[in-house]
């Protein structure tokens, strides 16, 4: 037995109306019979097509306010029962219930009202109710009836209606149900999110509608998906795909630059940076944040916070680079930065984020805040007789910027807004710090009167010992062990400052 059935009628009910008028044209070329209700059907009317309000079919009207419209059994036995069934379609003989073939309803912008007011009664209106109950009803019989419950999904339609002169197959009917309840649960998801936001009720739910199948993961032999909208978060001017490794650093790159408001350059590998410095200009920024790393900086992310200028781009030309981000790109930049057809250009574009970040972990999900805390010179408390100048205040602050957003454990210096070496994701303090210490050193650096940044407090006085030893005069850390004394009495023998900010910045 053939699965084809034949659309004969059709409810149509949807608050966004862009794009329907044609699948109402294409509805009434076939003969089928519409059902509406309130602004559809005056805009079915307005066509000139034929079309049956719901409320003659219910012989009950639209009541409170058009809260209730739909929630009737003429309507929703029209949709649920099963045609092959003889005990329902008895019923619906007795009952006179005419078979609903075809459902399009939408539903109210409940998101897009949040997104636009904090009035709770206008967002509570756009909690749909008639208009969901119909989707689920129409996708649990989707071996009978079709169910359209997005604009989205008006190109599919049509597609179906002409290459099947109106009719669906089972197929057809399944997939369009799995969509109905993607719209349905991310709807729900959206609810109790914004409920949740007061209650605070223990439960974890996350729902995102567009998705983008990359090449791979993390390595080759793994599927990657990244779930979101890039679109909105950037504007691509050129260059291939952004793979998997790709959307980490950029993640990463984005988190970092927002924590600086003077003209920042930073370059990032695996997710840390390896080259950053705040200066006067972005195209000294460049040149300077590359300087610290040149080496790591092949086939690393850049990002910038101003308007990338010829000057820089021609800079940047001379790197393999993976990435590059910015706010915005001259004409004759963009020029050159295209010459290389794989690199990928992209514009940041001004667009909320979340509060929070979340991960598998084990066997289910792991949420926190996220890391907003930057320190300003208020927070720091200076333990050590020696107190810093004014200049290395503010080296201290770029450095504990970059610890905050480095892979721990981790140790930063910096001079002069500029970040001499790193040492990155080791499993002991001291360890990070003879990291950096060689790398600055192989990079020509001096360290005599440059900065110290530590993302956590230090257990021994080894780090400071250590620091000094390298000509740091300056040091940032959250302080709180129990032998902060042996790392402060070091410092006051030995000329160093020391502030603590009394927050921690692990990063795993």
């Amino acid at each position: 037995m053939s699965d084809l059935k034949p659309i004969k009628s059709a409810l149509v009910s949807v608050y966004y109306k862009d794009n329907l008028e044609p699948i109402i044209q294409k509805l009434h070329q076939l003969g089928v019979k519409l059902y509406s209700t309130g602004g559809t059907l005056a805009f079915i009317e307005k066509m000139g097509i034929p079309v049956t309000a719901v409320d003659s079919v219910t012989n009950y009207p639209e009541i409170f306010g058009g809260r209730v419209k739909t929630l009737h059994p003429a309507i929703f036995g029209g949709i649920l029962n099963r045609r092959d069934n003889e005990s329902d379609r008895k019923e619906k003989t007795q009952h006179q219930i005419a078979d609903l073939d075809l459902v399009i309803v939408d539903l109210y912008p409940f998101e897009e009202t949040v997104a636009s007011t904090s009035n709770e009664s206008e967002i509570i209106e756009k909690i749909d109710i008639g208009g969901i109950s119909l989707i689920r009803a129409a996708a649990k019989n989707y071996n009978d009836v079709v169910i359209v419950s997005s604009r989205n999904d008006y190109g599919l339609l049509n597609n179906l209606l002409e290459s099947k002169k109106g009719n669906t197959d089972l197929s057809d009917r399944k997939l369009l149900a799995a969509k109905a309840f993607a719209t349905t649960s991310h709807y729900d998801t959206a609810i109790f999110n914004y409920f949740n936001k007061s209650v605070e009720l223990l439960q974890f739910k996350q729902s995102i509608q567009q998705a983008q199948v990359l090449r791979y993961g993390e390595n080759p032999h793994q599927k990657g998906i990244f779930y979101g909208d890039l679109e909105a978060m950037f504007t691509k001017l050129n260059g291939k795909e952004l793979s998997y490794n790709n959307l980490l650093d950029v993640d990463a790159a984005v988190n970092l630059i927002a924590d600086f408001e003077e003209p920042t350059f930073a370059i990032l590998k695996h997710n840390n940076a390896c080259g950053v410095a705040s200066r006067s200009t972005i195209h000294q920024a460049y040149v300077d944040a590359l300087a610290a790393d040149p080496v790591s900086a092949f086939g690393g992310i850049l990002i910038g916070n101003r308007t990338i200028d010829l000057n820089t781009a021609t800079e940047i030309n001379k790197l393999f680079c993976e990435v590059v981000i910015a706010p915005a790109y001259n004409e004759n930049a963009l020029a050159i930065l295209k010459s290389k057809p794989n690199r990928i250009i992209l514009i940041q574009n001004k667009v909320a984020l979340s509060d929070t970040t979340f991960r598998t972990l084990l066997n289910g999900v792991i949420e926190q805040d996220k890391d907003f805390k930057t320190e300003v010179a208020g927070d720091l408390k200076s333990v050590t007789t020696t107190s810093p100048t004014e200049a290395e205040i503010k080296d201290l602050i770029f450095a504990n910027k970059l610890v905050k957003h480095t892979k721990s454990n981790t140790i930063v210096f910096a001079k002069n807004g500029q970040l001499l070496a790193s040492g990155t994701g080791q499993t002991s303090r001291v360890d990070a710090l003879r990291q950096a210490v060689t790398k600055a050193q192989s990079f020509g650096f001096s360290l005599k009167g440059a900065v110290m940044a530590s993302d956590a407090f230090f257990p021994f006085a080894d780090c400071v010992e250590l620091a000094n030893q390298a000509g740091i005069t300056a040091v940032i850390q959250p302080g709180g062990s129990i032998k902060d004394k042996d790392s402060i009495e070091y410092c006051n023998a030995h000329g160093m400052s020391m502030v603590f900010t009394g927050t921690r910045h692990f990063k795993h």
